[in-house]
């Protein structure tokens, strides 16, 4: 299905494609390197990367324009071409500040806060300035949001802060964390808040960056709170909302991930042709064996299926009819679909796809987390099967 875009968005849409070309391909071994050298640290590539994309208007391409002049105020049908341009590498969206995964936190801030919240916020972010994060899952459990353990005790002006996260995106770096925590401790779902923890609040430390076995680029930490005083003002929307107001936006996280998904899945997929026209066994090309053929086909056959779904889910997301189940399917689909293609791919590439040097190596163990986060596949399985039944 084409979608029609606007001048606005092709130009957009031709700027980061341009930007991708030119700094972010020819980079991929170069940010590998740096993250295997000091994977403690915040690639040197990539903070040079994130200020060319600020100086060129490549910077917060989802939030909303009227809070900064680098927010392009795109709707979610006019960002998911960018989405997909960007999900090609999986360390790419960092260098534009968007995430697939984490676009939703500033979306919380923007669609849940109020009017003094934003101005305080919301334009700094855009500037680059600032750096946000949402942080939801806990040591005691990934996806059960409902279980969480971090408290706020209302103390009068104030609530008083106590836990901790981990799998934080932006976790070091962030000036400000949207924090989901349980203001009535009595209660389930209905008992949890977001609250804006900023950096400097007394009892708010920070571990170190995690290491993981793949997305080594990005920023991903654990957060402690002990007695950490957050004024009342710095609560978003209503107490005893936040279940809600994040569940709400899950369809559209869930969709950010397949774009992300299926980009991948495309872009290996093509450098696995290229070289497995190149490559040749027993005297001949291995693109003439029937085995890599048939392996081809049913890749592409597969992934076509996939972009019909991804196009039908986002006409729903514009038509705000994308439910819960319909994004559950589509996140579980997609993504265990990128891990086979690519799983396929590096098996075409025989030993040399073992090797960290060639790129469908680091795709693999980049690709292998999208099953995990925005709700494991399992979780995924669980809200398709309760539908049924």
């Amino acid at each position: 299905m084409d979608f029609e875009y606007s001048a606005k968005v092709k130009e957009l849409i031709n700027r980061v494609t341009s930007f991708m070309e030119e700094h972010v391909y020819p980079n991929e071994e170069e940010m590998h390197k740096q993250v295997s050298l000091d994977p403690w640290s915040t690639p040197p590539l990539l903070e040079a990367l994130k200020t060319k994309a600020k100086a060129e208007g490549l910077w917060n391409l989802f939030l909303p324009f009227a809070y900064g002049e680098y927010s392009a105020g795109l709707t979610n049908l006019e960002y998911a071409p960018l989405a997909e341009i960007m999900g090609k590498v999986m360390w790419a969206p960092e260098v534009f500040n968007c995430a697939a995964p984490d676009t939703g936190n500033m979306e919380v801030l923007a669609k849940y806060g109020n009017e003094e919240q934003k101005k305080r916020w919301l334009p700094k972010i855009c500037s680059g300035e600032t750096i946000g994060a949402l942080a939801m899952t806990e040591p005691s459990g990934g996806s059960d949001l409902a279980g969480i353990k971090t408290t706020a005790k209302d103390m009068g002006d104030h609530y008083l802060v106590n836990g901790s996260k981990t799998f934080i995106t932006n976790g070091l770096l962030s000036d400000f964390v949207i924090t989901a925590v349980k203001t009535d401790s009595k209660k389930n779902a209905k008992g949890i808040s977001l609250l804006v923890l900023e950096r400097g609040m007394e009892g708010f430390e920070r571990g170190k960056k995690l290491e993981k076995i793949g997305q080594k680029a990005q920023d991903t930490a654990e957060l402690f709170f002990k007695d950490v005083k957050v004024p009342k003002e710095n609560i978003l929307g209503v107490e005893g909302m936040g279940f809600i107001y994040l569940m709400q936006e899950l369809p559209q996280e869930r969709l950010s991930v397949a774009l992300s998904a299926i980009a991948g899945a495309e872009s290996i997929l093509e450098q696995t042709i290229a070289y497995v026209k190149e490559r040749k066994a027993f005297g001949r090309s291995i693109s003439t064996f029937q085995n890599t053929q048939f392996k081809l086909a049913e890749m592409s056959a597969e992934l076509t299926m996939a972009r019909v779904f991804v196009d039908k889910c986002l006409e729903l997301l514009v038509e705000k009819q994308l439910d819960v189940v319909t994004a559950a399917k589509l996140k579980l689909l997609t993504t265990d679909m990128q891990c086979k293609v690519i799983d396929e791919c590096l098996q075409l590439h025989g030993g040399y796809g073992y090797m960290l040097e060639y790129p469908v190596a680091r795709a693999y163990a980049d690709a292998r987390v999208q099953k995990i986060y925005a709700g494991t596949n399992e979780i995924m399985k669980l809200i398709i099967g309760r539908s049924l039944v």
